[in-house]
């Protein structure tokens, strides 16, 4: 019982849904909230400020998309920035932070470049009348002057990183991003990452199932916020997971790369 308890008092999940913008699916967002609503789940919604990806356009569009962002910032909802107009205009070469690879909005751009957009971004917001304080950079790609403009522009939470427990590098605070689907670890803190714009009704059958058997264990971002670490031991526990996805991953593309030479 006390080995149960312990661990179901150190579980958490932070609903992370990517993507959020005047065009997307609409549709499936609906069901999302409602099934929010009905578990009493408060999710953070990486809403674009100034969405410009030519991907988004076959999607609905929401006329009154700011006035939704501000009903659900009233009913409790976490709003973080998710970018600033979600284009990929560099190429890490997995020189990024985090070492994802891929293209990016932020990475290898100047100082100036970067913490202009977030000004902007942040003042979209407040034009709006929506508190942001949370940031997460499309494709998980940053470099060192992405989280200095961050802190300049008064972000300081950002919804991404490695490990198991919320951390903290200077003044900036990270609540772990791990996997592409939604899994609840037996132990530890972290967020999801849901795109619903390329959900079908399936995935949100299979969500639904989810939240319905995981519910008690979601929280809203101010547990995790208020849950930040930074010790040696939380330290040591975040780079240990770091370097086993990161082999995880490898062996993953090792194998992949094999099953289509063979094929």
């Amino acid at each position: 019982m006390f080995i149960t308890n312990f661990i179901n008092r150190n579980k958490a999940l932070l609903i992370r849904m990517d993507d959020i913008a005047e065009n997307m699916n609409w549709q499936l967002m609906t069901k999302c909230e409602q099934l929010f609503d009905k578990y009493g789940i408060k999710p953070l919604l990486g809403v674009i400020p100034f969405c410009k990806d030519p991907e988004f356009n076959k999607y609905q569009n929401n006329p009154d998309f700011w006035d939704q962002v501000r009903k659900w910032q009233d009913k409790g909802w976490e709003i973080s920035m998710h970018g600033y107009n979600h284009l990929y205009l560099s190429e890490t070469n997995k020189q990024d932070y985090f070492k994802y690879g891929g293209r990016s909005e932020f990475f290898g751009f100047p100082f100036d470049e970067q913490l202009e957009k977030l000004k902007k971004g942040k003042q979209k917001f407040e034009a709006e009348g929506i508190n942001v304080r949370s940031f997460f950079a499309p494709n998980h790609t940053y470099d060192s002057n992405t989280f200095k403009a961050l802190e300049v522009a008064g972000i300081t939470y950002i919804v991404d990183g490695y490990g198991l427990i919320p951390f903290k590098i200077n003044n900036l605070n990270f609540i772990p991003q791990l996997f592409y689907k939604e899994i609840m670890l037996p132990i530890g803190y972290q967020s999801t990452q849901m795109h619903i714009n390329y959900w079908h009704e399936d995935d949100f059958l299979n969500f639904e199932q989810f939240i319905i058997k995981n519910h008690k264990n979601i929280k809203p971002f101010d547990f995790f916020a208020n849950n930040i670490k930074n010790n040696f031991l939380v330290n040591q526990i975040n780079f240990s997971v770091e370097l086993i996805l990161k082999c995880y991953r490898l062996l993953g593309k090792k194998k992949s790369g094999a099953l289509s030479s063979a094929g």
